[in-house]
């Protein structure tokens, strides 16, 4: 089942029955609020994506795309050959090259910030880099009411109690109905977990039907 932007916002005020002002112009904030806990709690296959880009000689910073979330491998052309480097703490690159004139190959970097990689040691030439990385996919909210994102198309429970968790938050609502809506989002990201952790990841024909405890 596909949920558009505009249905999730009505059915958000219809499990709530709130139609006052203030919380109907809060509706894209916890629909965002509800995507950032799936996007944070999930991996899925679908958002990952590569980028190309370059790594400047003398410069230790290497800008992060602007739809990063988190890293999974980061590699540089040499020769026409990837060379892959390894992920590592920024303390640990700033103790390797305690010296940022100091050039190289680069071997390891590091999240500087939430722009900036830092890369030790310092290029010594003008690297090709191709970034393999989680992205964080355009919200709903960005969209008309008309439009459908993955996840409102996908995920649509998951989304739908996740948003309900937020609004019920900014009503101060009961929490017998919020544990509720807290269990179903666990089953909703359940699903999703596994959809992104097994199914996305292994097939039948190699390592057989996915098998679980009988509850």
């Amino acid at each position: 089942m596909t949920m558009t932007y505009g249905e999730l916002k009505q059915a958000i005020q219809d499990y709530t029955e709130n139609t006052e002002t203030s919380f109907v112009n809060n509706l894209p904030l916890f629909i965002r609020l509800a995507e950032e806990r799936i996007l944070k709690n999930v991996q899925l296959n679908l958002f990952k994506k590569n980028q190309f880009g370059n790594m400047t000689s003398g410069n230790q910073y290497l800008a992060a795309p602007a739809d990063f979330l988190a890293p999974f491998s980061l590699s540089i052309d040499v020769s026409g050959d990837k060379e892959f480097l390894l992920f590592k703490d920024v303390d640990f690159v700033q103790t390797y090259t305690p010296d940022a004139t100091t050039t190289g190959q680069p071997k390891y970097y590091a999240q500087f910030d939430v722009d900036n990689f830092i890369i030790g040691p310092t290029p010594n030439a003008n690297y090709v880099v191709d970034i393999h990385y989680l992205y964080r996919p355009a919200s709903l909210t960005a969209g008309s009411d008309s439009g459908t994102s993955w996840l409102s198309e996908n995920a649509e429970i998951t989304l739908l109690y996740g948003a309900l968790i937020e609004a019920y938050t900014y009503m101060k609502g009961d929490m017998n109905l919020m544990q509720m809506y807290m269990s179903r989002l666990a089953e909703g990201i359940s699903r999703l977990k596994n959809l992104g952790e097994a199914q996305e990841t292994t097939d039948e024909y190699r390592v057989g039907m996915i098998r679980r405890p009988k509850t």
